[in-house]
């Protein structure tokens, strides 16, 4: 596979946001972004695809622990 050129780049990046958005919107109901999806996958390589659904897992993660703050699951162990 040859690396995108920038207009591929640039057409990846967008159906990432326009699909980003979308979940935003829609609370992540993917059902609801379907169209956006399928064309997020068809824009980027398979692999950049990956990275950025693990991208977005994370940044809504650390969203979370900024405005809700850290509680630990019951029944973790706790650190002496």
């Amino acid at each position: 596979m040859s690396a995108p050129t920038a207009s591929e780049r640039k057409g990846c990046w967008g159906a990432r946001d326009e699909l980003w958005r979308c979940l935003d919107l829609n609370e992540d109901q993917t059902s609801a972004c379907e169209k956006h999806q399928q064309e997020f996958e068809a824009k980027c390589p398979a692999q950049w695809v990956k990275y950025f659904v693990k991208r977005r897992d994370f940044l809504k993660y650390k969203e979370k622990i900024q405005t809700k703050g850290y509680e630990p699951t019951e029944g973790a162990s706790k650190l002496s």
